[in-house]
């Protein structure tokens, strides 16, 4: 029969579900369930094997747009595709919060300082997982980053991090063939501008603080090398005496990798003058 509103609505249920075929379009039908729901479907073949396509429930779904679904679906099968298999490996892709998995045990632990995995770790899962984990890689839009990133404007320095490394995780993706190439959704999201803190401990507040407080002689010269040699904190928490000769500190791997820093004579009076302890590097 030729699939009408008036038709559609007037097949009864059954104790089974049963198709109905269409009389002008090859292939297009509906069926009908004991629950009288009905369900618009293509059928098409693909290679040797017959497939099934659900297009939509009827109500929802009129008879006139499920026809022009189904003539879709069936010039692209004419094409060569198999919309059915298609919608099938769609179903089954991978997740983002499957993508922030392996992108954290694959690249960051890989690739990355400790500090910096942690500070990804972070992200992901107060951030990313939250919000995008139950969304397939291929599905997320620039309009889904944009709002994440709007929705932190309160916090605008973790907002651009945010960008940040989803920007470089949706990178990888199309690297490893999860998403197509040139696609990643973090491109043109304007970051929001971060205010540079200003606040300056004094030399005099710094030095009576080391000097009134209960403080380790080692605290007490971290501090000075901070101040002496320009390094970073973790270079200074993490020195060992091998790193030390008379006139530089050879770091093997700081944050930009490996380092020659001067050593001035002020600083190595500091090192002189701490004692050393027996099987402690």
């Amino acid at each position: 029969m030729k699939l009408t509103k008036r038709s559609v609505e007037g097949l009864e249920a059954r104790k089974k579900d049963y198709l109905i075929w269409d009389s002008d379009v090859r292939g297009f039908g509906i069926r009908v369930f004991p629950t009288s729901k009905r369900s618009y479907l293509v059928q098409y073949r693909a290679g040797k094997r017959t497939r099934r396509l659900t297009l939509g429930q009827h109500g929802p779904l009129t008879t006139e747009e499920a026809r022009s679904l189904a003539k879709q679906q069936l010039g692209n099968v004419a094409r060569g595709d198999d919309p059915s298999e298609t919608r099938k490996q769609k179903r089954m892709a991978p997740t983002v919060a499957a993508l922030c998995d392996r992108f954290m045990s694959e690249y960051v632990a890989e690739h990355c300082k400790p500090t910096t995995y942690a500070g990804y770790r972070t992200v992901v899962n107060q951030h990313v997982k939250p919000k995008l984990g139950m969304f397939q890689i291929e599905d997320v839009t620039r309009k889904d980053v944009a709002e994440l990133h709007h929705n932190m404007k309160a916090t605008p320095y973790h907002a651009n991090r945010v960008v940040m490394v989803m920007s470089k995780m949706f990178n990888v993706a199309e690297d490893w063939g999860l998403r197509s190439e040139g696609t990643n959704p973090t491109r043109r999201i304007k970051k929001y501008k971060e205010v540079e803190k200003k606040r300056y401990l004094s030399d005099e507040v710094l030095f009576a603080g080391l000097e009134c407080g209960d403080y380790s002689e080692y605290v007490v010269a971290a501090f000075m090398l901070l101040l002496l040699t320009g390094c970073r904190l973790r270079e200074i928490q993490m020195l060992k005496w091998d790193y030390i000769t008379r006139t530089h500190l050879e770091l093997p791997d700081s944050k930009t990798g490996r380092r020659r820093i001067p050593l001035p004579r002020e600083a190595w009076d500091v090192l002189d003058a701490l004692p050393r302890r027996d099987g402690n590097p």
